[in-house]
């Protein structure tokens, strides 16, 4: 399971478990008074149950994050790692350019000002 999903479940079965409390309380064969009762002692339950999903999903959300940073990071080097690669074969080809201009004869070669660099 991923983290994000992860995260999804957990607070789908907290919510869940809320919502299938206060229906198994209204639905429940008590009388009036009980009911009211359970019912407050839910209500009063509520705030340390929206404390937990708060934090589920704020460690959810610092594990997304970096996760994130992570992937740049990785993705940030392989693009530096590309860019030098790219600067040493085009230091290579100029080389080349350079030792083939070199062996042919000035009458064959084509002006300077027809190289692109």
């Amino acid at each position: 399971m991923s983290k994000t999903s992860a995260g999804s479940f957990i607070t789908g079965v907290l919510l869940g478990t809320a919502i299938g409390t206060v229906t198994g309380l209204l639905i429940a064969p008590r009388n009036g008074r009980e009911t009211r009762q359970l019912l407050k002692k839910s209500a009063n339950a509520l705030p340390e149950l929206a404390e937990d999903v708060s934090t589920s999903v704020q460690l959810q959300a610092d594990r997304l994050s970096e996760s994130a940073l992570r992937n740049w990071d990785r993705t940030l080097t392989r693009l530096q790692e590309a860019i030098a690669a790219g600067v040493d074969a085009s230091h290579r080809e100029r080389q080349t350019l350079k030792h083939t201009n070199a062996e042919v004869p000035t009458e064959s070669r084509p002006p300077v000002s027809d190289y692109k660099l």
